[in-house]
């Protein structure tokens, strides 16, 4: 079976940090990129960062130069590194992936999510 698994969430202060990651495992051929996107209350889901398999990114203009995003050596994980986090990033958290299966391409597969909440 095919899951990713989040972890990294939890409860922090105005200025502080949060490192989120997520692991792809299953019978997985190839992952074309990865992301995360957040969902707050009362909100539209949203699309915080992207990297490619390649390692080329994308991120949300409320997140630039305060948050990166790096995939892991064995490419199979990503990681959401996010500083000078501000009360406006509380949210769930959800890791998204591009996936090819033996039996065929899943372009939209998503974790359980991890919540971020950012105390003032």
């Amino acid at each position: 079976q095919v899951q990713l698994v989040e972890s990294g969430g939890g409860v922090v202060q105005a200025g502080g940090s949060l490192r989120l990651s997520c692991a792809a495992s299953g019978r997985i051929f190839s992952i074309s990129a990865m992301g995360w996107y957040r969902q707050a209350p009362g909100k539209q889901r949203e699309l915080v960062a992207t990297i490619t398999s390649g390692g080329s990114t994308n991120y949300a203009d409320s997140v630039k130069g305060r948050f990166t995003i790096s995939r892991g050596n064995a490419k199979n994980t990503v990681y959401l590194q996010m500083n000078s986090l501000k009360p406006g990033d509380t949210a769930l958290y959800y890791c998204h992936a591009d996936l090819t299966l033996p039996y065929g391409r899943l372009p939209d597969y998503w974790g359980q999510g991890t919540q971020v909440t950012v105390s003032s």
